[in-house]
């Protein structure tokens, strides 16, 4: 018996680690999968030996503790929690409960979604919002009214004819999915923290002690339940209250509606599973609940429980398993993600056995190593994710993650800039993981313009391995062209040559393109960050390629729009021996290099004096909201003509250029009293100085 009482002492202890972190830090450390597995073994041990129950056991008990940093509210009517069921023997059990007490076999039932998020109160007096509440240990509560108010979807007024003098609405706040997955990919770009999923991110935003932050966040509500009202007569069931609520202007499910009798159930929970990956929000089951308020009150309530209604909850979409190894895959654009390979899983009913780690700053973040057991999500289409580490467990055995210095591909040297999360393969026209996408845009038309050379051929030719570099393209017969296979686009899945008119073409679009101007070449060859108008100040300074090799990181960063981290690309571009060798192949002998294709590259340098002279050489133009021109061309046109174009808003700005949808930069120019121009105004400003035609 000792060991037995033990037992429950340290799973309760255990679960009150889980629960706090989970109510009251908005830190969960284990999926919610996870806790209603040692809860329900604690409830099996305490139903075997009641003479074990402690009153303050997790069991015992609706909620977490309630934070000091809000001031509390005592709810007048406990918020209870519902008593959870997994399996459809229990969903007999239910029925046959409520048959028990009284309802007729084909009873309706009010059936609802069981959205994962916080439960919250809201408190209305003739019709305005005064209080809101957190759900806290069931009987005191936290209070969040400021940061409610700031909810969109909650009506700080009620909206109907039928008003009551009193009404609390129960319900939850969440996150959709979308917000959510927004919101992540923000704070992993800039640093900030990751929430672990929905759930834990509505609860976070609502403890917000500043208001203002809550209203940052994308939170919406549904309607569940009426606790009190005074002042109206209320409907009889279940269902025609939420209508109520919704005809008062308090959003309620779209899928709340009407089941009869135990079939009616598992249709409903059938259907709603099937719709789960579908739903723009996460939910963990379903609610059913006899929809007679009669019948309701008639079976009542035990200690933390409603009878008269269950959870049914889904499979899970988070489980724990362990982090066998780490494997780097390269992307298109050279980006090195990091892969966990797993302990096979089965989440949300499919078997995991890989997840994304993104980058070298989310596994600083995780603080994750090999060997760890990991939390595992996956919910609706989003590719599964290790959202955290049961730190635990960790054992001694546990290993550092560590980055390849060098491409796992094409043994290039991997390039991390300092102050950035990914880190890149250097080789850019070498590595075969990046090939397609290094030729797509070395023929494009802002940069080769090698005309007719489109997706499906890249395809075709990098496929059959006649195109491996953008160099390979220079030595293409007709006849190469013309007996590559090429898919038929159409859904019969055939294949056929791409004959010799289009071959022809094809050479003959290669062969003008060996005659380019020089920033047209630069832009071609891909360098990370070098976009069309930093090739057009690489032209100005550098007379050719053979002089842009030799750039030293110092020269860089004096032009331009030309920082630390675009100078640091380029000169890390040119140091790869493999870059140098596709380059030789590419360029005219009287350039330096290798003869091969022969491209012969037009000068666009511009000595200082006439750089200093060009119309726009002292002015400074910011860009912001959408135009009808490409960004890119705007500002390599600006550039054109001596002016520097900057991302940023600040005194020495000249004129903010706004398009449609311009936001904070338009707002700040508005502040410091700079000039605003519009599009029609851009045009006219190229126009006047020949830059557009």
């Amino acid at each position: 018996m000792d060991e037995i009482q033990e037992k429950i002492r340290a799973l309760s202890a255990t679960l009150d680690s889980y629960a706090k972190a989970y109510y009251v830090d908005d830190d969960p450390l284990v999926p919610d999968s996870e806790y209603d597995r040692l809860y329900h073994e604690l409830l099996d041990l305490e139903q075997k030996y009641p003479q074990f129950i402690d009153k303050n056991s997790p069991t015992q008990r609706v909620g977490g503790a309630v934070k000091d940093s809000f001031k509390q509210i005592e709810h007048v009517i406990p918020m209870l929690s519902l008593a959870d069921i997994f399996e459809d023997d229990e969903l007999v059990d239910f029925s046959s409960r409520c048959l028990a007490s009284g309802a007729p076999s084909n009873a309706p039932f009010c059936a609802e979604v069981k959205l994962d998020g916080l439960a919250v109160s809201l408190l209305y007096i003739d019709g305005e919002l005064v209080q809101a509440a957190t759900r806290g240990d069931g009987r005191t509560g936290e209070d969040i009214t400021e940061n409610v108010r700031t909810i969109k979807a909650i009506p700080l007024k009620l909206r109907s004819a039928n008003i009551p003098s009193l009404i609390e609405i129960r319900g939850e706040v969440f996150m959709p999915r979308d917000g959510f997955n927004a919101w992540n990919e923000n704070a992993r770009a800039h640093n900030l923290k990751v929430f672990a999923n929905p759930r834990n991110a509505a609860a976070g935003s609502l403890r917000q002690l500043d208001p203002k932050e809550t209203a940052r966040r994308p939170l919406t509500f549904n309607a569940y339940f009426i606790a009190r009202a005074e002042g109206v007569e209320l409907p009889d069931t279940q269902y025609d209250r939420l209508m109520y609520v919704k005809e008062l202007g308090v959003p309620v499910n779209e899928h709340v509606t009407r089941a009869r009798g135990l079939e009616g159930l598992r249709e409903f929970y059938k259907k709603i599973n099937n719709l789960r990956d579908s739903l723009n929000y996460d939910i963990d089951g379903v609610v059913l609940k006899l929809d007679s308020i009669e019948l309701q009150e008639s079976m009542g309530y035990t200690a933390r429980t409603p009878r008269f209604a269950v959870a049914y909850k889904f499979p899970p979409q988070e489980e724990i398993t362990r982090l066998l190894d780490v494997e780097f895959q390269v992307g298109r654009t050279g980006a090195l993600t990091p892969v966990a390979r797993l302990k096979s899983v089965v989440v949300g009913g499919a078997c995991i056995s890989n997840a994304t780690l993104h980058n070298a700053d989310e596994i600083k973040r995780l603080d994750i190593k090999i060997g760890d057991y990991v939390v595992i999500r996956r919910a609706g289409d989003v590719i599964p994710q290790i959202t955290a580490v049961v730190k635990d467990r960790r054992g001694s055995d546990v290993k550092d993650i560590v980055f390849p210095t060098h491409c796992p591909v094409c043994g290039s040297l991997v390039e991390k800039v300092a102050g950035e999360a990914v880190a890149r393969c250097s080789g850019g026209l070498v590595c075969p993981a990046q090939q397609k996408e290094a030729i797509r845009h070395f023929v494009s038309r802002n940069a080769m313009d090698i005309e007719g050379f489109g997706d499906k051929i890249v395809q075709a030719l990098v496929d059959s391995g006649k195109v491996k570099t953008i160099a390979d393209i220079y030595t293409l017969s007709v006849d190469d062209i013309a007996s590559t296979m090429l898919e038929s686009g159409k859904e019969d899945g055939k294949v056929r040559l791409i004959g010799k008119v289009i071959g022809t073409k094809l050479v003959a679009a290669i062969d003008k393109s060996r005659s380019i101007d020089f920033n047209r070449f630069v832009y071609a060859l891909g360098i990370r960050e070098v976009g069309e108008a930093t090739a057009l100040t690489l032209a100005h300074e550098y007379e050719n390629i053979h002089e842009l090799c030799d750039a030293r990181f110092d020269d860089l960063i004096k032009l331009k729009d030309i920082g630390a981290v675009v100078a640091t690309h380029i000169v890390d571009f040119f140091a790869e021996k493999h870059n140098l060798e596709v380059i030789e192949r590419l360029v005219e002998s009287n350039s330096g290099f290798l003869f091969s294709a022969g491209i012969k590259t037009k000068s666009c340098k511009i000595d200082k004096e006439a750089m200093d002279n060009l119309p726009l050489a002292s002015k400074t133009y910011v860009l912001t909201g959408t135009l009808s021109m490409p960004r890119s061309k705007v500002k390599a046109m600006l550039i054109s003509l001596g002016a520097t174009v900057s991302g940023s808003v600040s005194k020495k700005t000249t004129s903010v250029i706004a398009g449609a949808e311009a936001g904070d930069k338009l707002r700040k120019a508005t502040e410091l009293g700079i000039e605003i121009l519009s599009e029609e105004d851009l045009i006219k400003l190229l126009q006047k100085y020949k830059a557009l035609e």
